[in-house]
């Protein structure tokens, strides 16, 4: 039987950093799978080199090179996890909101502007959240309470997004959902809350139609907001991570090596 094999888009820095992708590694090679880290270690990358080698990719990093090399690999029929379109419409903010609006998820008011100067007139009714439009790990996220405040945000040649402030109680909720399984993390939910989070974490993910990313959720004044969606989890908190995370991508790993074989023979027919 044909051993599956899985790629990770990372730096190499990656494999051998601290966190999960090193466990998670030693878990799918532990399961027989074929493990190798697809980025360039050393010198320069010769681009014909880049084609569909494994079963899945996993894009772990969205570092702008791992992205430009997902996009090179899905534009060759590579199965990406997360689908590569999926992945680079949630690194753009803009783009993620108007998504998640638009499937009825609660999200903050959004705007959008070219200029900060020109989202002073919705400071009259409160404080504004802003946030780089390709923005991850909360850097270059401010909140701005005044017209001094936002004369003080330097202009750029990048849009900047905006979202309503909504002073949170107690901690902010993170959500991991890994196929089946919802992973809340940071504060434990009453039983009501806890439903409440999960059905609008799995309406984020219907969105997009991915089964694997986390969301952040915030409540304010009783009601919950969505903040922020990635499709590139780290899992942190998560129990057992490395082996929840290697059970799935096997899983998606024998769907996409099933899915080519078909692919092969319809082909030869």
């Amino acid at each position: 039987m044909k051993r599956l094999r899985i790629g990770f888009l990372v730096a190499s820095r990656f494999a051998q950093s601290t966190g999960h992708v090193p466990a998670l590694m030693r878990a799918l090679a532990d399961a027989g799978v074929v493990v190798d880290v697809v980025h360039p270690t050393q010198g320069a990358l010769d681009l014909s080199q880049v084609r569909v080698e494994h079963d899945l990719y996993f894009l772990k990093k969205a570092s702008r090179l791992s992205l430009s090399i997902a996009g090179a690999l899905h534009a060759q029929g590579a199965a990406i996890m997360n689908p590569y379109p999926v992945t680079i419409a949630l690194h753009d903010k803009i783009v993620t909101a108007r998504i998640l609006q638009g499937a009825g998820v609660p999200v903050p008011a959004t705007y959008v502007a070219s200029r900060p100067d020109w989202l002073a007139p919705l400071l009259a009714r409160g404080p504004l959240v802003l946030k780089p439009y390709h923005g991850s790990d909360g850097v270059g996220v401010r909140v701005v309470k005044s017209v001094a405040e936002l004369a003080a945000v330097p202009a750029r040649r990048d849009p900047m997004l905006a979202q309503r402030y909504h002073a949170p109680q107690g901690r902010d909720r993170k959500i991991y959902v890994i196929g089946e399984r919802l992973f809340g993390v940071k504060k434990v939910f009453p039983a009501r809350t806890e439903q409440d989070r999960c059905e609008i974490a799995r309406r984020c993910g219907q969105a997009f139609g991915i089964d694997f990313y986390s969301v952040d959720i915030i409540e304010s004044e009783g009601k919950p907001y969505v903040v922020d969606m990635s499709s590139i989890p780290g899992c942190g908190g998560v129990p057992d991570a490395p082996q929840h995370l290697a059970s799935y991508l096997i899983a998606a790993a024998e769907r996409a090596a099933r899915g080519l074989e078909r692919q092969m023979a319809g082909a030869r027919a």
